[in-house]
């Protein structure tokens, strides 16, 4: 159309009768990750990939909790104004993720598909199309797919560039921080969805979560936070599973009756959600099914004295 700037561009609607659904397809014999992408920002990056205001996007989705835990972190790390962030339509064909009229254009590049970032980054690229995508705007690449390292490099390499809202990855509890991570990300984070299902893998799955929120709940007893006395990445990466739990993969309640049944974990999830950074970079519609029902989220969490 003449005069249509490039960022207007959208994708056609998702067609998986055309163009099939989305597959990572990979070789045998292909020793690479699926999250092809690693870099890391740092002021002494041999890469380049130093710390700048304006040189970084996030592609993100609304939908996604990985892409959640770096929206998350960007806001709580005082990053509004400093690395920019996008988003993806919430359905895919096998074209992969792609920019639609609900959220708009890309604002960088004018890509109508996510793959064309990660194409312009690798040619020919054959692995996992995927969300949160960390561009930086001088190499006109992806500099990373690798949503923890992502995480925690807003956290901790900006602090030049603003003040923090809070320290999300202090050093004096990054330890205790990945260790809760080896224990919570398989059994929790990607645990949840073969929980409700009804094979022998998914009664262990269940069993397995159904206990780790019983120990969470039971830490959470005596202690406001998963870690120390503020806000951290572990509670980055817990809360976007909580959140999804009942209107996701525990929308039919397959798992349990809800998370109310962990008093004490739902009211610190509540509690997380009153912080303007978990709230409003979360959309409900993005991710509950169909016919879910939305648990009370600005009910009073009373957590102050714990």
């Amino acid at each position: 159309m003449p005069g249509l700037s490039p960022f207007s561009r959208l994708a056609s609607p998702a067609d998986p009768d055309t163009h099939g659904e989305y597959r990572i397809v990979r070789r045998p014999d292909d020793p690479r990750p699926v999250y092809r992408f690693s870099g890391r920002i740092d002021e002494h990056s041999p890469a380049g990939f130093t710390p700048r205001a304006g040189r970084y996007h996030i592609y993100a989705g609304w939908f996604c909790p990985w892409a959640h835990r770096v929206t998350i972190t960007r806001a709580l790390a005082g990053l509004d104004d400093v690395v920019s962030v996008s988003y993806v339509d919430n359905v895919r064909d096998g074209r992969g993720w792609a920019f639609r009229e609900r959220y708009g254009p890309d604002p960088v590049n004018g890509f109508t598909l996510l793959r064309e970032a990660y194409e312009a980054t690798e040619e020919n690229f054959d692995g996992h199309i995927s969300v949160p995508a960390l561009w930086d705007r001088v190499t006109a690449g992806v500099v990373s797919n690798t949503f923890k390292t992502i995480g925690i490099d807003l956290a901790t390499q900006f602090r030049q560039l603003a003040t923090p809202l809070v320290d999300t990855y202090p050093e004096r509890h990054r330890e205790e921080i990945e260790e809760l991570d080896e224990w919570l990300n398989p059994t929790v984070n990607w645990g949840v969805g073969t929980a409700a299902r009804t094979d022998e893998d998914g009664v262990r799955a269940r069993t397995a979560l159904l206990d780790a929120l019983a120990t969470l709940d039971e830490r959470l007893a005596t202690r406001r936070y998963l870690v120390g006395s503020t806000v951290t990445e572990a509670d980055v990466r817990l809360w976007v599973t909580l959140v999804r739990y009942d209107v996701q993969s525990n929308a039919h309640r397959a798992i349990n009756p809800g998370l109310h049944e962990f008093p004490h974990l739902w009211a610190y999830a509540r509690d997380l959600y009153t912080l303007p950074a978990f709230r409003d970079t979360t959309d409900f519609s993005s991710f509950a099914a169909p016919d879910a029902r939305i648990p009370d989220w600005h009910a009073p969490a009373n957590r102050t004295g714990v």
